[in-house]
């Protein structure tokens, strides 16, 4: 399905097809007259004084050829607020038969900023389908018309909607395409594509993350006949040389666990294992297309982790880019042999004001928190709450979880620096968060966002249908525009 918007400075009254328009929370709909008819008018009241006045939205079907959408604006809402009730209205329009709509801007109460902007953005979001490997394609297309002068989003607010939805989407769309598809040599040239978007991109293989001295990362992809990559994506908005902000991604394009082998059920989700990757890709491409005023850089390692004869062993130690050294004990803990080097370089070369890394790394933090909240870890106050309010802002919500210097002796190992699992038992989550901070060398502020049970949704969410959900593009977009620009 195709969602097009358009927009009108002159309201449309008493039009003769799909009508939405808006109510307040005790639904007065005296203001309602001037744009339907008499008779509708009547009708309408006469349906909502039998009605539960709870839903967000009523739809009365007035005749074979119109409807009318009725939706209530509560009290007090906030942004991401507007921008479930765009979604909920995307589902009556989803499962309709119409192909227009028009809303009518002029009959919103109350005021409520740029309402009609995070609406629209909303109802994009959630309008979100992978379809590219079906056949039979839908072709369906919507045509959404605004009319009316209140609320209309200024050109500068729409372009910058636009981009957080290409970026979410971009991020969407890496997640979902299959392992025989984005494998990390195809991840790799598409990143390359993002050229275009203002972005500099530089491509680390395998020769050259050899030489220097990534083996963490390497080790990872030692069985895989595809190559392992590092990636760094630049973008220099700021009018300044002031230090860019970084973020950091997993890229396991795809997790069999290696010889500490999965289980087969599910394993075919560990297509999403580069869903911290893709955060990072969605979001610089979000931030190049808007023009964003921040010098900001985005690396991810991409690698897949395979099963071969030359596949890591389980008690292979290696040495890192840092110069530490780790037992590898159990090859499923393999995205922080992966972020271990890139946050190692992304400090060394970068020196970055700080830096956020983004995996689905343990299964643990889904035991702990579900699918409502990330786990957050962080070496710093400060960044901790500004990432924090920024999810409460888009509804991309984290959990501060514990750092102390007591759990590292439970990741020590006897033959290397460190071992990278904890076979005492418990703090799964913690206890992985504490290995990568190891790999932060000269206390940079640093985050690290455990997205295990946030980036792929089974059954939707209220900006998402079910699949990728983009977790953490909005949410990085937030925390940069609030904070650093």
């Amino acid at each position: 399905m195709t969602i097009k918007i358009n927009y009108s400075k002159k309201a449309n009254t008493k039009i003769l097809f799909n009508t939405v328009l808006f109510v307040n929370d005790k639904f007065n709909t005296a203001h309602l007259k001037k744009y339907i008819t008499n008779s509708e008018f009547s009708y309408i009241n006469d349906l909502l004084k039998t009605s539960d006045l709870k839903k967000n939205i009523f739809v009365f079907e007035v005749n074979s050829k119109k409807k009318i959408f009725l939706i209530s604006i509560k009290k007090d809402l906030k942004n991401f607020d507007i921008e479930n009730l765009g979604a909920e209205f995307y589902g009556r329009v989803n499962y309709g038969k119409s192909s227009e709509y028009f809303i009518n801007s002029d009959s919103l109460v109350g005021k409520s900023e740029n309402f009609i902007g995070h609406f629209l953005h909303g109802l994009k979001l959630k309008s979100y389908k992978f379809n590219k490997y079906k056949t039979k394609k839908e072709t369906r297309v919507i045509s959404v018309n605004i009319s009316g002068n209140k609320n209309k989003p200024s050109l500068q607010t729409q372009l910058k909607f636009k981009a957080l939805e290409e970026g979410t989407f971009y991020a969407r769309d890496l997640v979902s395409e299959p392992g025989n598809i984005l494998h990390p040599d195809e991840y790799s040239k598409r990143l390359k594509s993002l050229k275009k978007d203002g972005l500099k991109i530089n491509i680390y293989d395998k020769k050259r993350l050899k030489k220097l001295g990534m083996n963490a990362l390497l080790g990872v992809g030692m069985g895989s006949v595809r190559g392992s990559y590092l990636v760094t994506m630049e973008w220099n908005g700021a009018k300044n040389n002031s230090k860019p902000l970084a973020f950091v991604g997993k890229g396991v394009t795809f997790d069999t666990g290696g010889y500490s082998l999965k289980p087969a059920r599910f394993m075919e989700d560990m297509t999403y294992d580069m869903a911290g990757s893709a955060a990072v890709v969605g979001l610089m491409k979000s931030l190049a297309l808007r023009k964003a005023k921040v010098n900001a850089v985005g690396v991810v390692g991409l690698v897949e982790n395979m099963v071969s004869g030359v596949a890591q062993r389980p008690g292979d130690i290696v040495k890192s880019y840092s110069g530490k050294t780790i037992e590898v004990l159990n090859t499923d803990a393999e995205g922080r042999l992966v972020l271990a080097d890139a946050l190692t370089f992304t400090e060394k070369k970068f020196k970055p004001k700080f830096m956020v890394d983004l995996a689905t790394l343990t299964g643990a933090i889904i035991v702990c928190l579900g699918s409502e909240y990330a786990g957050l870890f962080s070496n710093d106050d400060k960044l901790s709450k500004q990432i924090s309010n920024a999810g409460e802002k888009v509804e991309e919500k984290l959990w501060r979880m514990p750092l102390h210097k007591n759990y590292d002796k439970l990741m020590n190992s006897k033959n290397a620096d460190m071992q990278n699992i904890n076979y005492v038992g418990g703090a799964g989550s913690t206890t992985a968060a504490q290995f990568l901070q190891r790999f932060v060398l000269n206390k940079t502020p640093w985050a690290h966002l455990d997205i295990a049970g946030m980036a792929f949704s089974k059954y939707g969410g209220a900006l998402n249908s079910g699949g990728a959900t983009g977790f953490g593009v909005r949410l990085l977009n937030q925390l940069i525009e609030e904070n650093y620009e």
